[in-house]
């Protein structure tokens, strides 16, 4: 399998049929909890910047020349989506030294908020969709991943009675 081809389907994620991207996402968080655990918020944020470009780099390797901008075995946009839609987590856990198993709520909350933004493309996530370009296939994740992570500090404000 190509470079590309490993990066973009998340070594042969993307190929799991029903629903790629739900399976990319799904995948993507243990890699998430792997990567706090070895190096806390500071290594997933920076290891969501690698990947958009890796991501970016390797989408744009497999649709060269192709009609589909976004064909459904990529999936390394949701690993970085999915990852945004972690870091608040990650965050809390960092600065308050405990684990973030503890948090197991949020990362419900922020498996579902990215999945339900990233499918129903809302506002500017459709915007960065309709791109039709390698990065437009990453930004509309990283938007659907934003709007997760705000959810899910919405609803740990509301859950702990901050709101």
């Amino acid at each position: 399998m190509k470079l590309a081809q490993m990066i973009g389907t998340l070594m042969g994620v993307g190929y799991l049929r029903p629903a790629p991207g739900t399976w990319g996402s799904l995948v993507s968080l243990p890699w998430a909890w792997l990567v706090h655990v070895i190096g806390g918020f500071p290594l997933l944020l920076l290891g969501v910047f690698a990947a958009f470009l890796k991501g970016w780099w390797a989408t744009d390797r497999m649709t060269s020349g192709s009609h589909d901008h976004d064909p459904s075995e990529i999936v390394v946009d949701e690993l970085v989506g999915q990852w945004i839609a972690v870091l608040p987590l990650s965050y809390a856990a960092w600065s308050m030294e405990i684990s973030i198993l503890a948090l197991w709520p949020g990362w419900i909350a922020a498996f579902v908020l990215f999945r339900f933004f990233d499918i129903t493309k809302l506002g500017p996530i459709g915007w960065a969709d309709r791109m039709n370009t390698p990065l437009g296939v990453m930004l509309d994740d990283v938007i659907a991943g934003l709007f997760a992570a705000i959810g899910v500090v919405v609803l740990a404000a509301l859950y702990h009675g901050v709101m």
